[in-house]
């Protein structure tokens, strides 16, 4: 038997997934960011790996959010992989492609502080602001200095707690829920 922690799986014997509630997460980026721009703005999203199911639970949270501000708009979403270079380099074409951007959401920090780079390279940062998700190091220091909005926080230590839990009970035959979701926590300033 299987225990998928984080990420889940497309096939095997998966008896349990443990994992942040990412369509929350998403849901409380969405929350975030239209209070901030009282319900009224032009948003771009940066997404992760295509299929993955971060990527997707997390877009899906992010768009279901945004569905009661019909003042926001999403002007923009496009993958970056959940990479750092990538990120800037996206971000970068969108910023030339869009000339109004209120607030970016990034499905994950490394692409944050990717398109925070590109915002502040076009000299952009006071127009608009940028929330990530996982509250890596970087993204907390970025957050602290002002440079970052928000991040999402996961829990991974939980994730690990349950997940050795979770094994434990497996093991000994016990029944163990189909899906565990850890709390997030929203981190700004």
């Amino acid at each position: 038997p299987v225990i998928t922690v984080e990420r889940g799986a497309n096939g095997g014997d998966v008896v349990a997934h443990i994992a942040s509630d990412n369509v929350a997460g998403g849901m409380m980026a969405a929350e975030y960011v239209a209070k901030r721009l009282g319900g009224k703005g032009n948003v771009v999203m940066l997404e992760g790996i295509a299929g993955t199911s971060a990527a997707r639970d997390r877009g899906k949270g992010f768009r279901d959010g945004l569905k009661k501000y019909p003042g926001i708009k999403i002007v923009a979403s496009q993958t970056a992989d959940f990479d750092r270079a990538k990120g800037l380099n996206v971000m970068q074409n969108i910023l030339q492609a869009q000339k109004k951007i209120d607030a970016v959401f990034a499905q994950n920090d490394e692409m944050a502080l990717g398109a925070i780079q590109a915002i502040e390279a076009a000299k952009r940062q006071k127009e608009l602001f940028v929330v990530g998700f996982d509250a890596i190091g970087d993204a907390l220091a970025a957050v602290k200095a002002g440079k970052m909005a928000a991040t999402i926080a996961q829990q991974p230590k939980e994730m690990g707690r349950l997940a050795v839990e979770t094994a434990m009970k497996v093991i000994s035959k016990q029944s163990v829920p189909k899906f565990t979701p850890v709390p997030l926590k929203l981190v700004t300033k």
